[in-house]
């Protein structure tokens, strides 16, 4: 099965050992900073290549 485009909060949640607020916080501060560079976000979904680029750096295979 092919992976899919966005990470939801568990799955974020599950990938920083983190509770599922922190991780919806996370995920707003994420997409907020995705608006600022002009992409239309999904609430309660980020992106998952700019999530692993922003947590493990551009060239993270994840």
């Amino acid at each position: 099965m092919a992976e899919r485009m966005f990470m939801r909060v568990n799955e974020v949640s599950e990938a920083l050992d983190v509770s599922k607020p922190y991780a919806y916080r996370l995920i707003r501060e994420l997409n907020e900073e995705l608006k600022r560079k002009g992409c239309i976000t999904i609430a309660g979904r980020v992106d998952r290549k700019f999530f692993y680029e922003k947590f493990y750096g551009a060239h993270a295979n994840n």
